[in-house]
């Protein structure tokens, strides 16, 4: 006899009290019960099971078996669940949020290839630099740049994020030195409104992280703004490297302070714990892995 199926008939006829209420409820005869349960007893060499005429009661062995049968099997439920759908097709909408910048310049540009893969998946995306709420407002997936707080969702980690410190040739031909951090105290600072950004940068050098305040006249909450008030030469702005990459490439941003970097941020899409994941969830995730995971997201 398959011996999972012994054990899964031995559970059930623990759970229900007697062999004739398994049997009923697993569709087969009281003495294939019991065959089921006898079998598992040979194969131990213990009792499992103290019998009577109308009912059983478990000994000490027969406890501890069932409480690791329930398990073993409820794992051997999950594994074969999740190969099922591994083979079935993703379908269906999927509703994403991410930062606007990131979505702006790093996602939207990809997705197209992603819908191509899975032509049964839509995907809605939203664009936020808000903290969402992944649960109430009914998203499959958000992405989310910083420390994670706990929140009892299921995180993937991807690639950091990279922020780079830049200004327009034009801005920096007029403007006083700037060789060190704390010389951003004498220039003018373009200021996004989200995150720590607003009021701090951070940089690690030679003689370690420094951290230097920064104010500045124009303060937007919108990285692609920032960038366009940027070119037009009016200061300084620190922004994410796919935003401000290609205008670095063209000549018409440069890198300051290129002594010193700026320490990256977390980049995680986060998901809710649900045990069963659909293949349109999973396919996402593997996506988000493969173009944004520490080897391939630059």
């Amino acid at each position: 006899m398959d011996r999972l199926t012994s054990m899964a008939v031995y559970v059930k006829s623990v759970e229900l009290g007697s062999f004739s209420a398994a049997a009923d409820a697993l569709a087969m005869s009281p003495q294939l019960v019991g065959k089921h349960v006898s079998v598992l007893e040979q194969h131990l060499g213990v009792r499992l099971l103290n019998r009577t005429t109308r009912q059983h009661s478990l000994t000490e062995a027969g406890r501890h078996f069932y409480e690791r049968a329930k398990i073993i099997l409820a794992e051997v439920e999950a594994a074969e669940s999740f190969a099922e759908q591994a083979r079935a097709v993703p379908r269906g909408r999927l509703k994403i949020n991410a930062p606007v910048t990131f979505g702006v310049n790093a996602l939207a540009p990809r997705l197209p290839v992603f819908l191509k893969h899975y032509p049964e998946v839509s995907v809605e995306l939203t664009l936020s630099n808000r903290l969402v709420d992944l649960i109430d407002e009914g998203y499959d997936a958000v992405f989310r740049v910083g420390e994670l707080a706990e929140s009892g969702l299921k995180a993937k980690t991807l690639a950091p994020y990279r922020l780079i410190a830049c200004a327009a040739p034009s801005y920096l031909l007029t403007a006083p030195p700037l060789n060190e951090p704390e010389d951003l105290l004498g220039h003018e600072c373009l200021i996004f409104t989200h995150t720590s950004l607003r009021t701090q940068w951070v940089f690690a050098g030679p003689k370690g992280r420094v951290t230097v305040p920064v104010t500045g006249r124009l303060l937007l909450d919108s990285g692609e703004a920032l960038i366009s008030a940027t070119l037009a030469g009016f200061g300084i702005a620190m922004q994410p490297a796919e935003l401000v990459g290609p205008h670095i490439e063209a000549g018409r941003l440069a890198v300051v302070l290129r002594e010193y970097s700026v320490p990256t941020r977390p980049l995680h899409v986060v998901y809710a714990p649900d045990k069963r994941i659909t293949p349109k969830l999973r396919s996402f995730l593997d996506f988000a892995i493969t173009v944004f995971g520490e080897d391939n997201f630059v």
